[in-house]
């Protein structure tokens, strides 16, 4: 059997992750202005962001965090706070596994809560724990809680 050759963008080997597709990209938005038009009083919301775990680099799709200033004057490349919440978007190419797995090392790290959004399911798993979570499926008037951070948001929008 011939092994096939598996090319690496320079995107997937900076990230550490998949190159996102048109659904991955616009969920992210979606959420995260759903985010911040609900809760921008109460947290700060952050896509993108480089956190260390475990002395490497981790970058979810998009993180909350307490309420804070930003210092255009001083910026840092690596988070200088663990988030209370990760975001993690699964791409097309991605195993679910690896994101799973993902989610006990944001734990092991002092993060809250992790949500696993599956674009092609049209649903989100909210974790509050390491294995302990909740699935939340795109239906009439579904609305997605997070125990952790209080959030409640309709799944409407997010997959639209």
């Amino acid at each position: 059997m011939e092994a096939i050759a598996v090319e690496i963008t320079d995107y997937e080997l900076e990230r550490g992750k998949p190159m996102p597709s048109e659904n991955h990209s616009a969920v992210q938005l979606n959420l995260g202005a759903e985010l911040k038009t609900r809760y921008r009083d109460q947290f700060r919301f952050m896509s993108e962001l480089n956190i260390e775990v475990d002395g490497r680099v981790l970058v979810p799709d998009v993180c909350i965090l307490p309420p804070m200033s930003l210092d255009m004057r001083n910026d840092h490349i690596v988070a200088r706070r663990i988030p209370l919440t990760t975001i993690e978007i699964l791409s097309p190419s991605q195993a679910l596994d690896f994101l799973v797995e993902k989610t006990n090392t944001y734990f092991a790290a002092g993060v809250k809560s992790c949500w696993i959004v599956l674009p092609k399911l049209l649903g989100i798993m909210i974790f509050s724990a390491p294995d302990q979570y909740e699935f939340f499926h795109h239906g009439p008037d579904q609305t997605l809680t997070d125990p952790v951070t209080g959030i409640a948001l309709p799944l409407g929008p997010i997959f639209e």
